[in-house]
């Protein structure tokens, strides 16, 4: 089997090599490019101590020297080059103890988490794949390197990588590696939250996020996302549902964009269902308020993951706005307010994670509830095209224009532009300085002596 090495790639290794030593291409790039796909990174691993592999480099940076790692700076790119090694002791569930670095490349392929990840390349030996990597590709199995209890023992991440790995690829995982994910999954508390995020995220923004019901049948989201659980819990006794809160989850997820805001937006915008859940005379379930509800959830989740404030700032948005126009006459006026409060540079998502709640939905009185969008999209772009004000600094008038009238600065000038921000979506044609200015003059101005 021939692979297409990068040119800097094959620079290195022919340079190792020349030193004379063993280098290879190893793990993710290799299975990648078995598979058509173009890696998004290169490792190489290499019989070479990493002060070896200082002396054959010009440019080399210590980034994980005790654990056999150095990196090879070629132009701007930084290439990770890593002594082949024997882990020692996982006490922590997490990284080992100590490692000890070994000249057979064997050793350092059977500590890999899994087959698809422990084949290794150069173009003078070929592919070397000693546990199966290669069938296991062609079924389409994700199966730990030896024993998967060991595998996972070592280190907890590794479990939920093979779900993220499954969803990524479209793959099952094997009978056993499933057993032993199951079995350690509690070991997952002892993961620092950065790389837990790193992981759901790679899952729920990949082809497959419904593979996140793996992570629930393994026991998974009970440790790292038990609001999931909940959720699954959560039967929905109405016309207007197919499934439970979570599965119905899993339906929206499946029909936005694969981007961070927008699938963490699907994850949890139902997450307050569970407790806003009441049911009827008729046994009919209504979940009234769970918008509100759910906003706060989604920052609590996003803060425990140690989300970015940008991020939980957008997920939160749209969690809080994504039932508008539920349960109530839609006006103009009303979609007005909701672009000033939202912000109308939302609205593109908005309008996304509606239309991916509604197909999660059943058909009952659908046409109504695509009525209810398509009209919000009508008075939405009636307000753009009119130039309606939808923001304080759209209003005619200005804090400075306040000062010039003898307002001073402060707490009072704010509630004054709010109250007269409050009264241009009511009615946009007052946003004329003339206008505004007489209403500041009339009932704030004469009301107190001025």
């Amino acid at each position: 089997m021939k692979i297409q090495i990068p040119r800097d790639v094959a620079f290195i290794l022919s340079e190792l090599n020349k030193a004379g030593h063993e280098a290879y291409a190893v793990g993710g790039c290799v299975r990648d490019s078995i598979l058509g796909r173009a890696p998004s990174d290169w490792d190489i691993t290499t019989s070479a101590k990493p002060e070896e592999v200082k002396q054959v480099f010009r440019r080399t940076i210590d980034t994980g020297i005790q654990h056999g790692t150095v990196t090879v700076m070629l132009k701007s790119r930084g290439y990770e080059v890593t002594t082949y090694r024997i882990d020692g002791e996982y006490t922590d569930h997490r990284r080992p103890d100590d490692v000890t670095f070994t000249g057979e490349l064997s050793e350092d392929l059977k500590r890999r988490d899994f087959t698809i990840n422990a084949m290794a390349y150069n173009d003078e030996q070929g592919l070397v794949d000693l546990f199966g990597g290669t069938e296991d590709l062609e079924k389409g199995i994700i199966r730990c390197v030896g024993d998967p209890d060991e595998r996972f023992d070592e280190d907890a991440l590794r479990i939920m990588r093979a779900v993220r790995f499954a969803a990524q690829l479209d793959f099952v995982i094997d009978e056993d590696t499933r057993n032993a994910a199951a079995k350690h999954a509690e070991d997952l508390r002892q993961v620092s939250a950065e790389r837990i995020e790193t992981e759901l995220t790679k899952l729920i923004m990949s082809d497959h996020p419904e593979k996140l019901m793996d992570m629930y049948e393994l026991g998974i989201t009970k440790i790292i996302l038990p609001e999931f659980d909940l959720m699954i819990d959560t039967k929905q006794n109405t016309p207007y549902h197919l499934y439970d809160v979570g599965r119905h989850t899993i339906e929206v997820m499946k029909n936005v964009s694969p981007t961070k805001v927008m699938r963490y937006t699907a994850l949890l915008h139902d997450t307050g269902k569970p407790y806003c859940k009441t049911t009827d005379e008729a046994n009919i379930d209504h979940f009234k308020g769970h918008a509100f509800k759910s906003e706060k959830i989604a920052e609590k989740v996003l803060k425990r993951l140690r989300m970015d404030n940008k991020t939980i700032n957008d997920v939160k948005t749209l969690v809080l706005w994504h039932d508008f126009g539920i349960g109530g006459p839609l006006s103009k006026k009303g979609v007005r307010k909701m672009l000033s409060k939202m912000g109308e540079e939302y609205f593109d998502q908005y309008l996304e994670i509606k239309y991916a709640d509604i197909a999660g939905q059943s058909d009952y009185r659908l046409s109504q509830r695509k009525k209810v969008v398509e009209d919000t999209v009508r008075y939405h772009d009636e307000i753009v095209a009119e130039g309606d004000a939808l923001s304080i600094k759209e209003l005619q008038i200005n804090g400075k224009d306040l000062m010039n009238m003898g307002i001073k600065p402060g707490p009072e000038m704010g509630k004054i532009l709010n109250e007269l921000m409050e009264k241009v979506l009511e009615k946009p044609e007052l946003n004329k300085k003339e206008l505004l200015a007489a209403e500041v003059a009339d009932k704030y101005l004469k009301m107190k002596g001025r």
